[in-house]
């Protein structure tokens, strides 16, 4: 298994559960963790080649991979939490599972709308940067279409990161400007806990005087004051999914497979 991002709290519980899938199937894991500027490509031939691996496990990456890139690879490849969205490789030439990030988005800025929210930033990586942010962002400006409201580039908050300590700095500068909004969509929950402390530092209470919501739904969160509103994705399901879907192809009994699982909604107390 590669791991991209090695400081995401997100991947704690889906780590956890491929590790005791992989060893009730027979098997043991070899895992590296990189950072997010790491090619994971090159990470997962080496570790092919020098521990004689049977499969892969990509938890994080890009959404780009092209078949020249990954021609270096000789074994079955699962992507889990991301897809090749903007890739040129064949849907049966790898395996994925994770949520519709698209719609996931298009859904909480939706729960947003239906509290009366029309001003509603978004808190990012980047909106065209290949990664779930970008296909996060897609998701959100779609909703803004859908629900007539015009996209206003003063409430993009882009910070090239997902880290909590970022996402401080960022959501507070941008507060500096004193844009007009109501409520904030964070692409992720790690995300949203460094907005909130910039939020609570610039006196705006939630969701009296702001509205937030994230996707994620890591542990972290649900112990905020108060509990951060989000999007849980199903951790544990991820990891026994992509093992199950490893494990079937490496024994010759399935073709390759993609899965699409679902959110759920925790109410928390950001949102009214």
């Amino acid at each position: 298994m590669v791991v991209r991002g090695m400081s995401n709290p997100f991947y704690t519980k889906i780590i956890t559960e491929i590790g005791d899938k992989i060893e009730k199937a027979g098997y043991t894991m070899v895992m590296q963790q990189i950072g997010t500027s790491d090619d994971e490509i090159l990470t997962a031939a080496r570790m092919e080649r020098d521990k004689k691996l049977l499969g892969l496990i990509f938890l994080g990456g890009r959404l780009n991979y092209s078949k020249e890139q990954v021609s270096s690879i000789n074994v079955p490849f699962v992507c889990c939490t991301f897809n090749n969205q903007y890739g040129n490789l064949d849907n049966s030439e790898y395996s994925s599972v994770g949520i519709d990030d698209n719609q996931a988005a298009y859904e909480a800025v939706e729960y947003l709308y239906k509290e009366g929210h029309r001003r509603i930033a978004v808190l990012l990586s980047g909106p065209d940067d290949g990664s779930v942010s970008q296909v996060r962002f897609e998701g959100y400006e779609r909703a803004l279409n859908d629900f007539g409201i015009e996209l206003d580039e003063n409430l993009i908050i882009s910070i090239n990161s997902f880290n909590i300590a970022d996402a401080y700095e960022g959501m507070k500068d941008w507060l500096k400007h004193k844009h007009d909004f109501s409520a904030v969509f964070a692409i992720s929950d790690n995300m949203a806990m460094g907005a909130m402390k910039a939020l609570r530092e610039a006196g705006k209470e939630m969701p009296k005087d702001v509205a937030l919501i994230a996707i994620d739904g890591i542990e972290a969160s649900e112990y905020m004051n108060p509990v951060l509103t989000t999007l849980c994705q199903p951790m544990e399901e991820m990891g026994s999914e992509a093992v199950k879907l490893a494990v079937d192809i490496i024994r010759g009994k399935k073709q390759h497979k993609h899965i699409v699982l679902s959110t759920k909604l925790r109410e928390g107390e950001t949102l009214r």
